[in-house]
């Protein structure tokens, strides 16, 4: 084995390739296919998005655990631990095993060089196949027809959502983002869009290659009522009085019912009761998707990073009360939309706290500074060096009955967790 510890291996996979993002199939299938032939002998599903994606995976994992299927899920970026990528029935895989994986991908790969997630996409499903899942569960990290976890062909595919981020590898016209989401969509088989208004090209293309479009508002719908929701499907499919998912906000039943109606469509291979869509709906977690901390002073903790995002975010906040002022610790990558994401939620902040997020692909302060300036001009905003001063200057300033939101990064939500676990928020 190359490295004993996985730290070890992440270092190394970082520095591996010429490119962070290389968006093409050919070294990543022909590693996999050097490893053995690898069949998962039972379901597999597929979900990519701008937005709603990691939602969608965690209520099928949930529906499945608690209908009492084996599940493995693969889901991108991690918020504490890689570890949290790789979940096999509801835990993280440990370190021991993901080495195992990665000096199996190692010997296999040759000369071939590969990205650091597509060193962790085949490490997934590696272990999978080994752990004799009843339903396999991957989310795609970038776009979806050449992103690594396309390598496998799902029985059912998700769409969530479309809207505008990762313009550099993606383009932001909506129609061509729709086209690589579209990728992941295989023919004769149910292709689920998540989105109501979602572009046209969507659609068109899952009827050209022969799949079988769902789509939210057509195919399958929901209607929310006081304290619950129905959902209802193709040939007559209904479940009802189900409960308000676990996690917040009025979109979070869109994602719930493209869930639901994914796992109607394998209800033949995997049943799943109506009590075990109660259970999942209830049980269902995901860190950092306005996740409440309440207290003296409330901390909001919400990895939204585009326009889209911050839209829903700021229905989540509107809906929120917060009796005193609304502290706001925010920073982006380079590649986002600061003006964009800053306008959503600019009417629910008070008070702003700044600082370069701690990755190589940070915006810069000013850029972050320029954008607050221009849209709320009158609001005090604050800059720090880093992200971890920005949040002790945040927890500083406010004041009993206060809110601290953080949001803008999975790194800036990273280390305000990691500051929750030693006490300091």
């Amino acid at each position: 084995m190359r490295f004993a510890s996985l730290s070890e291996w992440l270092r190394w996979q970082e520095t591996l390739h010429p490119s962070r993002v290389d968006l093409r199939l050919e070294r990543v299938g022909g590693v996999w296919a050097r490893l053995g032939p690898r069949h998962f002998p039972c379901p597999v599903i597929t979900v990519a998005g701008t937005n709603g994606k990691g939602s969608c995976v965690a209520y099928l994992d949930a529906f499945y655990r608690a209908a009492g299927y084996r599940t493995c899920a693969y889901t991108s970026p991690h918020l504490l631990r890689y570890n949290e990528r790789i979940r096999i029935h509801g835990e993280d895989a440990d370190d021991a095993a993901i080495c195992d994986a990665f000096a199996r991908i190692d010997a296999a790969r040759g000369d071939a060089s590969l990205t650091y997630f597509e060193f962790g996409t085949l490490a997934a499903l590696d272990l999978f196949v080994h752990s004799d899942p009843d339903v396999v569960i991957l989310e795609v990290g970038l776009g979806g027809r050449l992103d690594a976890v396309n390598i496998i062909d799902p029985d059912v595919a998700i769409v969530a959502t479309i809207g505008r981020d990762h313009g550099v590898w993606l383009g932001d016209e909506p129609e061509r983002v729709a086209f690589e989401k579209a990728g992941i969509f295989r023919p004769q088989r149910p292709a689920v869009i998540g989105q109501r208004d979602a572009p046209a090209r969507l659609r068109e293309r899952a009827e050209e290659i022969g799949a079988r479009p769902l789509q939210l508002g057509r195919e399958f719908d929901c209607r929310i009522d006081v304290g619950q929701w129905d959902w209802w499907g193709a040939n007559g499919a209904r479940r009802e009085a189900l409960p308000a998912p676990a996690l917040r906000g009025r979109f979070q039943y869109d994602n719930a019912a493209s869930a639901l109606c994914a796992a109607e469509c394998l209800h033949p291979l995997l049943p799943v009761s109506t009590a075990a869509l109660r259970q999942g709906l209830l049980r269902v977690r995901l860190a950092g998707r306005f996740s409440v901390f309440p207290g003296e002073v409330t901390w909001i903790l919400d990895v939204a990073h585009n326009v889209d995002a911050a839209r829903a975010l700021a229905t989540n906040l509107a809906a929120h009360g917060c009796p005193g002022k609304r502290h706001a610790v925010f920073t982006l990558l380079a590649d986002k939309d600061a003006a964009a994401v800053t306008a959503a939620v600019a009417d629910h902040i008070d008070v702003w706290h700044i600082a370069p997020a701690a990755d190589s692909r940070a915006m810069p302060l000013e850029q972050i500074a320029d954008a607050v300036a221009a849209l709320t001009p009158e609001r005090p905003r604050l800059a720090y060096g880093d992200v971890e001063q920005a949040l002790l200057g945040a927890a500083a300033a406010a004041e009993p009955g206060d809110c601290i939101l953080v949001f803008g990064s999975f790194t800036l939500v990273e280390a305000a967790l990691r500051m929750a676990q030693t006490a300091s928020v």
